[in-house]
């Protein structure tokens, strides 16, 4: 074991990363696929067919064509300029410290929050299989499990990630092959459905456009967590071609497994069947006939819940190093292990989920909801500054460094404006919405508070300068 070092500058574009490079190509695939496919799709989508019925092909295509165009400025960007911080390092760069300020905390306060939803969720899995066990209890073992994998090489992070994320394509590719030989009564004791359920119980559009952007509105945020990989490419040996195939082969295939997936369940089953907080997939594989299909579901969810809270706490430890390397987070946070893991940045961020785990398990309805709320339109926000850190730095790098660009944003910048659009349709939707409403309101108040410290600080480091200069 070599010993620790601390890293004082941030690496320039086109430069290494000083973190060890232990991910492989085949990691960065699987996480751009798996990373993103979780809780959200197998649960979650169930809200959005109740809102919009078959029309939720429509929600999903609108809101996976928005986040095909952010992940590919991202991708643009990753290739060109890797980095551990990501977008946030690219906002810096774009916009100046406030920004990368700003989205750096922001997007870590999201991972960290969002980590002790999925602790939980998946402790009460597992408590349901063994009582004997306290929830709580099964918190603390995933928490210290997956703390100990990221305090070692991340070569162990990436190889989690890589089986968690081949079980949960496995279990979808799986699922949309025998939900087709249902549809074309190949299974037995099945016959042809033909598009009875598409154009029965009030049409393909039953609650016509406004029940597909409702639909947009309940599924746009389950593609959150696309980002991470362009995070981990940092720590590849070719971050610039990692990531570039990473992108280009995770957003088409994410937009099939989605789109597939809700292709079938509303061709099987009556859309006015389905209820939120039920899973559609566990609903289907009931119709088919496969035995024990809730438990099927609860082990595929219970994986796509500890897949996510290791990426959450892999991208929340990388984004804290990240913060500090620029002097954006206390500088304690840059020692590396001779292995190149940023451990006290990983400790800093368990210790802020192991926070929010407590605040969840005690208090779900009234602090940890407020903490929930407080994120729950961050990621748009995130989004937004990805574009236009997009619009900013793509002109600059074909000014100067032209030969960085290996991927390119599709028709820029019609593309990026018609992302930015979107975003900004998006936002409006929840304003209108009075379920979403004081997610926006309570997420606006805090990324207003970050900016406010982001200024504070800006103000303090350029009186710095002068007084220096």
């Amino acid at each position: 074991m070599h010993d620790a070092q601390l890293v004082a500058e941030p690496p320039a574009a086109g430069e290494k990363e000083p973190l060890a490079p232990g991910l492989k190509q085949r990691h960065l695939t699987m996480l751009g696929l798996g990373g993103v496919i979780g809780a959200g799709l197998f649960v979650g989508s169930g809200a959005g067919i109740a809102v919009a019925g078959p029309g939720i092909i429509v929600s999903y295509l609108i809101a996976g064509a928005l986040a095909m165009l952010v992940m590919r400025m991202l991708g643009e960007l990753s290739s060109a300029m890797p980095a551990s911080g990501a977008f946030s390092v690219h906002a810096e760069r774009a916009l100046g410290r406030w920004a990368g300020f700003t989205v750096g905390w922001l997007y870590w306060f999201l991972l960290v929050v969002v980590l002790a939803v999925e602790a939980t969720g998946a402790a009460q899995i597992a408590h349901g299989w063994a009582p004997s066990v306290p929830q709580w209890g099964w918190v603390l073992i995933f928490m210290l499990v997956f703390t100990t994998a990221n305090l070692a090489a991340v070569k162990n992070f990436g190889e989690f990630e890589f089986w968690f994320a081949a079980l949960k394509v496995g279990a979808i590719v799986l699922f949309l092959g025998l939900s087709l030989l249902a549809i074309f009564g190949l299974l037995p004791d099945t016959d042809p459905v033909g598009f009875t359920n598409l154009t029965g119980q009030g049409g393909f559009l039953p609650n016509g456009w406004s029940g597909v952007i409702s639909g947009v509105l309940a599924v746009v945020f389950a593609f959150g967590g696309l980002e991470v990989v362009t995070i981990a490419a940092a720590e590849s040996d070719d971050p610039a071609r990692a990531v570039a195939r990473a992108v280009r082969s995770a957003v088409w295939r994410i937009l099939f497994f989605y789109v597939g997936s809700m292709l079938v369940i509303v061709t099987l089953l009556p859309w006015t069947s389905m209820k939120p907080g039920q899973s559609p997939y566990v609903a289907v594989l009931d119709h088919i006939g496969v035995p024990a299909a809730g438990q099927i579901m609860n082990i595929v969810v219970f994986v796509a819940l500890l897949s996510a809270l290791n990426a959450n706490l892999y991208g929340s430890s990388r984004m804290v190093f990240s913060l500090a390397e620029r002097g954006e987070a206390p500088r304690t946070l840059l020692k590396v292990s001779g292995g190149g893991v940023p451990r006290r940045a990983v400790l800093a961020s368990v210790a802020f989920g192991f926070a929010s785990v407590v605040l969840n398990l005690k208090w779900p309805d009234s602090i940890f909801h407020y903490l929930l709320n407080a994120v729950g339109a961050v990621l748009l926000f995130v989004w937004g500054l990805i574009a236009v850190s997009e619009l900013r730095l793509r002109r600059r790098i074909e000014r100067e460094t032209p030969e960085l660009l290996t991927l390119r944003m599709w028709c820029f910048p019609y593309l990026t404006w018609a992302a930015m659009a979107g975003m900004g349709g998006v936002l409006v939707l929840m304003l209108t919405d009075a379920e979403a409403r004081p997610q926006l309101m309570w997420s606006a108040a805090a990324t207003g508070a970050v900016l406010v410290v982001a200024g504070l600080r800006e103000v303090r480091l350029r009186r710095s300068e002068h007084r220096d200069a």
